[in-house]
């Protein structure tokens, strides 16, 4: 059985001319029979919520066996350090991989029931992470940072290529019952 919890719920400000700062991502834990996955690492001053979070799960930062970054922004990978032993994946097209990071060149099945998902537009190699689990999860990064991206159909503010992103976002609705967003708390789309 696959089970999904949200470690942290990402967020970020906005000043008078709509730039953003004080961000920091949305991190996910999926825990299978075989493996634990953590989806985006979020931002140091997050580390204290994250680790609360574990605890309450019972499942620690040593247990995780993989760490999926859907892309490489700042606000998605300062913890990266906290997970030692974990594999990290990262999709090719991204600026700055860490460097022991696995680069995934296509859509791949991780394991039974969740997959890797090519999804750029925020970046190039942005890639969301879909789990087929009581129901069906788009774990999107920046992807869909917002519930009203979605709602507006309307691609990320920060993206490197406006069509691709929206692509992107269609073709994570049509799949998914449920979004994790890369700032926002999820949401049901159905």
């Amino acid at each position: 059985m696959i089970k999904l919890d949200v470690l942290v719920i990402g967020d970020y400000d906005r000043d008078a001319d709509g730039n953003v700062f004080g961000a920091y991502s949305t991190s996910t834990l999926i825990r299978t029979d075989g493996m634990n996955i953590v989806v985006d690492a979020s931002t140091k001053d997050m580390w204290p919520a994250i680790k609360t979070s574990f605890r309450q799960i019972g499942i620690y930062p040593k247990d995780v066996d993989a760490v999926v970054l859907t892309h490489s922004h700042h606000d998605h990978v300062g913890n990266l350090n906290q997970f030692k032993d974990a594999e990290v994946l990262i999709h090719s097209g991204e600026e700055r991989p860490p460097a022991s990071a696995r680069i995934v060149d296509a859509d791949i099945e991780l394991t039974k029931g969740i997959r890797l998902v090519h999804t750029p537009g925020h970046t190039p190699g942005s890639m969301s992470v879909f789990v087929d689990a009581d129901r069906r999860y788009a774990v999107a990064g920046d992807a869909v940072p917002k519930k009203s991206n979605y709602e507006k159909m309307a691609p990320p503010s920060i993206n490197t290529d406006p069509a691709a992103a929206l692509k992107s976002i269609k073709h994570i609705v049509g799949y998914a019952d449920v979004i994790v967003p890369g700032h926002d708390a999820p949401f049901a789309t159905r």
